[in-house]
């Protein structure tokens, strides 16, 4: 490999990711291209003898007006990638990326609370799950700001977090990995920053422990995978039924030299 070619391969990568991908129907191929530092940085050794398939696994669907957004990451069997987040403003009929990858994150739960205020749960899955972060939208997530919980770099994970305005909102932390607690904060910034509450050694209950977080409309879409076309599907709920509203390939790419 020329000294220019990895800048290239990087560059493809990034390009590819902001191309839109045109839903036609059949499971769609979320692009990726594999660069030596993605390998080096994830520890893998992939060769044409035994190379390393990648795979994109998402994790939650949140539909908020007239947009629909999709988590996940990309990894291999073994290590995580890239986060992911895919997103429609159309009904599912074209994709974009509206944040760029993290290299060795996954992103997890969404709420929005209104049609502009949302956020996202991530962390660094490079390992035990580590330095867990929020993504921030205030204009209808066009645009995304990372913020991490934690001004150091703590083995951590968020549970799950609600908010109830678009300052307010509480966060449950599995910590135990790193103290043996389970701990609970609270914002007031809108997620810019949380007090911490008493911790404990079982699992936090709320008041909120009872209530769906997401807004109702939340309730009308799901996530599956479909084993005879190896997809993630996303489906909306219409009449009683489940309608199939755009499909992702669960195998997506291959590492090697």
């Amino acid at each position: 490999m020329t000294r220019h070619a990895a800048p290239l391969l990087a560059l493809a990568s990034l390009l590819s990711a902001q191309t839109p991908l045109e839903n036609n129907g059949k499971p769609m191929r979320v692009a990726y291209e594999c660069t030596p530092a993605d390998t080096q940085a994830a520890g893998l050794g992939c060769s044409e003898e035994d190379p390393c398939p990648v795979y994109i696994e998402l994790e939650n669907v949140e539909a908020v007006g007239g947009k629909i957004f999709v988590t996940g990451n990309l990894h291999t069997p073994m290590a995580t990638l890239y986060s992911i987040l895919l997103a429609s403003e159309d009904g599912g009929n074209t994709w974009s990326e509206p944040h760029p990858r993290t290299r060795s994150s996954g992103l997890d739960q969404i709420q929005f609370i209104d049609f502009q205020d949302g956020w996202i749960s991530g962390a660094n899955l490079q390992g035990a799950p580590r330095d867990p972060f929020l993504l921030i939208t205030t204009d209808g997530g066009k645009t995304w700001l990372e913020r991490p919980i934690f001004e150091e770099s703590r083995v951590a994970a968020i549970e799950r977090f609600w908010f109830d305005s678009p300052e307010h909102g509480m966060l449950l932390i599995d910590a135990r990995l790193d103290n043996g607690k389970h701990e609970l904060y609270e914002t007031r910034t809108a997620g810019e920053s949380w007090a911490m509450q008493p911790a404990s050694a079982e699992p936090v209950r709320s008041s909120k422990d009872s209530v769906k977080e997401k807004q109702p409309g939340s309730l009308a879409w799901r996530l599956r995978t479909d084993a005879s076309t190896h997809s993630y599907v996303i489906e909306k709920s219409e009449n009683n039924r489940w309608q199939k509203m755009a499909s992702f390939l669960v195998h997506i790419a291959t590492c090697k030299e």
